[in-house]
C-alpha cells in the first residue's frame, strides 16, 4: 500500500479526541515550506553547534513540538522509522533517511507533521507557522538559553530595531521665539554638514517654522533612510542664510555619557564615563568622550568606567573600546567546534589615556559585551574591577536567514577571557567586592592599604577555571562576591583606589 493510501486510511478511522475535518483541511499545512525550513536549519546547526549533535537526534527533539501542541501525539525513532503515534494507534511511519541527510530529515519531519496535522485539531489551530515554531521551541529546549528561532514577522521587527528609523542627527530647540539647533549627534548627517548648536532654522523643506511647534518639527526630522530634508538656516558665526540638505541615515543611539557623583564624589580630578550598552557607534562615542575628558584642564589623573546595568550588545564595539584602552595584549577569545567560530582579538590601537589608573564598575546586571570589556581590562592589569559578580553571558551566536524569512540563532562558540577562563555562567569576579556590605568593604580597603587583596583567592580560582565547569564549582566561586545591584559602595571603593596608588597597585591582578 502506498504512503498516501495508508495516510488516507488512517484519517478515516481516527479515534475519539481527534478532529474530524474535511480532507481539504489537511492540505492547509505547508509541508513543502516546513520541509525547506527544517532542512536548512538542520544543515546549518549540525556542523556549528557548540556540542556535537546528530541530525536524527535533533529531528526527533523537534518533532516533540507536535506533542507540545497535542499531548495525544508522540513521535519516536524506532526500527529505522520515524513513527507518529496517536491514542493507541500508529498514524504514520516514515523511513529514516541517512544520518547526515539534513534535507531528507527535513522532508521526513514535514511528512510526519502532515499526518499529525490531518489528525489533530490542536495542530490545525496552530497552523503551519505554529508547527514550524514549535519544532524549534522543542529543539532548542536541549540547547543553551540563547539559541533560538525567530519567525518571519519577529525577524523583520528585530531588523527594524537594529537598523532604526533614519534621521538627520540633530535636535531642534527653542531660543526665545526662534527655532535653533539644540544638539548634533556625532557621525550624523547633520555633523557631517557642519551644523552646530545655536544655528537658527528658518524653514524646513520650504515651510517656515515656529518655536511653538518644536515637538512636531523634531518628529518630522525622522524618515525613510536615504530620503532628504532641507533646512534653511542662519549661522550666527557667518551671518548669511543658506540651505542645507541632509540625507537621512541611521544615527546610532547615544550610549556613552559623562557621569558625575555627589554622594560620595569620585576621586578628585577623575574622569567618569558610563556606557549603558554596546550598539553601532559606541566605540566612536567612547573615544570622543574620552578624548574630550582627557583634554580638560587640569587633565584627569584617573578614569572610572561605569558598566553597571550594561546588558551588552555588539561584541565588536566592546573589542574596539578595549583596544582604545590597552597598549597591547589579548582582548577576548572565542572558541567553538567549527573552526570558523575560533577567533582571537588583540589590542592594536594603543592606550589613548597614557596609562592613567582606571577603575571599572560592574554589577549583577553587567553582561555579554560589557563583561568582555571588564575581563579584558582586568586580565591585562589595565584596570581594577569593582562591584559584584557579573551575569555570566559568554556564548556567541551565529545567525542565518531561513527560507521562510525567519532567522536562526545558533550558539557556536564560548567566550574566553584573555587568561582563558570562561565567561559563561561564571561571570567576571571583581578585585574589590562591594556586595558583601560596608564592613567587609572597609576591611578590603584597609587590607589593600597594606598591600593585601582579600579577594585574591576568589580571583585566582575564577581565572583558573576552564570550560566546561561544573555548576557547583561555579557557584562556590561566585559566592565569594554574590551578584547584586550596584550602589554607593562601588563609588566609595573607586574613589579610594584612584586616590591611593599603593592600594590601586595591590588590587590589580598578579601577573
Amino acid at each position: 500500500m502506498s504512503r498516501i493510501a495508508c495516510l488516507f486510511l488512517i484519517c478515516i478511522i481516527l479515534p475519539a479526541g481527534f478532529a474530524s475535518q474535511p480532507a481539504a483541511a489537511a492540505s492547509v499545512f505547508g509541508a513543502a515550506s516546513a520541509a525547506s525550513v527544517w532542512a536548512a536549519a538542520l544543515a546549518y546547526i549540525a556542523p556549528r553547534s557548540l556540542e556535537k549533535l546528530s541530525v536524527p537526534q535533533m529531528t526527533i527533539w523537534g518533532l516533540q513540538g507536535l506533542t507540545a501542541l497535542d499531548p495525544d501525539l508522540n513521535a519516536t525513532l524506532q526500527d529505522g522509522q520515524i513513527r507518529l503515534y496517536g491514542p493507541d494507534q500508529l498514524l504514520i511511519a516514515v523511513p529514516a533517511p541517512a544520518p547526515n541527510d539534513a534535507k531528507g530529515w527535513g522532508a521526513a519531519a514535514a511528512a510526519v507533521a502532515s499526518a499529525g496535522y490531518a489528525a489533530s485539531l490542536a495542530l490545525q489551530q496552530a497552523g503551519t507557522q505554529g508547527l514550524i515554531s514549535s519544532f524549534f521551541d522543542e529543539l532548542f529546549n536541549h540547547f543553551d538559553p540563547y539559541s533560538r528561532y525567530e519567525p518571519p514577522l519577529r525577524a523583520a521587527q528585530d531588523e527594524l530595531m537594529i537598523t532604526g528609523i533614519a534621521g538627520a542627527g540633530l535636535t531642534l530647540g527653542r531660543q526665545g521665539d526662534a527655532v535653533v539647533v539644540a544638539s548634533v549627534a556625532a557621525d550624523s548627517p547633520a555633523s557631517e554638514a557642519g551644523l552646530e548648536p545655536g544655528i537658527q532654522v528658518l524653514a524646513i523643506n520650504g515651510r517656515l517654522v515656529h518655536a511653538s511647534e518644536i515637538k512636531n518639527l523634531n518628529a518630522n526630522l525622522d524618515g525613510i533612510q536615504g530620503s532628504s530634508v532641507t533646512l534653511h538656516v542662519v549661522d550666527p558665526s557667518n551671518g548669511g542664510p543658506s540651505d542645507v540638505t541632509l540625507t537621512r541615515a541611521f544615527v546610532p543611539p547615544q550610549t556613552v555619557f559623562p557621569e558625575s557623583f555627589s554622594n560620595p564624589p569620585p576621586a578628585p580630578n577623575a574622569l567618569a564615563l558610563k556606557i549603558n550598552s554596546f550598539n553601532q557607534g559606541t566605540s566612536d562615542q567612547f573615544i570622543a568622550a574620552l578624548v574630550a575628558g582627557l583634554g580638560a584642564s587640569p587633565a584627569p589623573n584617573g578614569l572610572m568606567l561605569d558598566l553597571r546595568g550594561n546588558r551588552g550588545g555588539v561584541l565588536r564595539q566592546a573589542v574596539l573600546t578595549a583596544d582604545s584602552l590597552l597598549p597591547s595584549g589579548t582582548i577576548v577569545i572565542a572558541a567553538g567546534r567549527d573552526p570558523d567560530a575560533d577567533q582571537r582579538f588583540s589590542a592594536e590601537g594603543g592606550d589613548i589615556t597614557g596609562g592613567v589608573p582606571m577603575v571599572v564598575l560592574v554589577d549583577g546586571q553587567t553582561a555579554s559585551a560589557a563583561e568582555i570589556l571588564a575581563a579584558a581590562l582586568a586580565d591585562n592589569r589595565r584596570a581594577v574591577v569593582v562591584g559584584s559578580a557579573t551575569l555570566g553571558k559568554g556564548l556567541v551566536q551565529s545567525v542565518t536567514a531561513l527560507p521562510d524569512g525567519g532567522e536562526l540563532f545558533v550558539t557556536w562558540s564560548r567566550v574566553l577571557a584573555p587568561r582563558s577562563w570562561p565567561l559563561q555562567t561564571l561571570g567576571v569576579m571583581p578585585q574589590v567586592c562591594a556586595s558583601l556590605g560596608p564592613q567587609q568593604m572597609q576591611a578590603q580597603l584597609n587590607a589593600l592599604s597594606q598591600g593585601i587583596n582579600l579577594m585574591a583567592g576568589a580571583d585566582a580560582a575564577a581565572r583558573a577555571g576552564r570550560a566546561p565547569m561544573p555548576i557547583d564549582r561555579i557557584l562556590a566561586i561566585r559566592n565569594a562576591c554574590p551578584a547584586d545591584i550596584g550602589g554607593d559602595l562601588d563609588i566609595t571603593a573607586a574613589r579610594f583606589l584612584l586616590s591611593s596608588p599603593a592600594a590601586y597597585r595591590a588590587a590589580l591582578l598578579p601577573r
